[in-house]
């Protein structure tokens, strides 16, 4: 196996383990942690559309959910960069998403 798959291999494992961690509870519940996870001008879309910004700790308003994490994929957009997709399925409200 070359290098660069060894690499992108162990990107992607650590890239998961962090995604991961972002979707336990106690995670998304601690503002320290999650500072420490996030960039500041970090936001993501829920399933309903609705936009949530690490600003203003409005993150953690999903912080009671019990979320599973599947089908995760990284794709290379620059040296410097991947993108990460995955599906999740929010146990508490049994939603499924991408």
């Amino acid at each position: 196996m070359g290098v660069i798959i060894i690499e992108e291999i162990e990107l992607k494992n650590h890239l998961l383990k962090l995604e991961e961690e972002l979707l336990k509870p106690e995670i998304r519940s601690h503002p320290d942690r999650l500072n420490q996870l996030l960039a500041d001008d970090f936001f993501e879309f829920g399933s309903s559309g609705k936009v949530w910004h690490k600003e203003g700790n409005h993150i953690n308003g999903l912080s009671n959910r019990e979320m599973i994490l599947s089908e995760f994929e990284i794709h290379p957009i620059s040296e410097a960069a991947v993108l990460a997709t995955y599906r999740i399925h929010d146990k508490t409200r049994s939603q499924k998403t991408l």
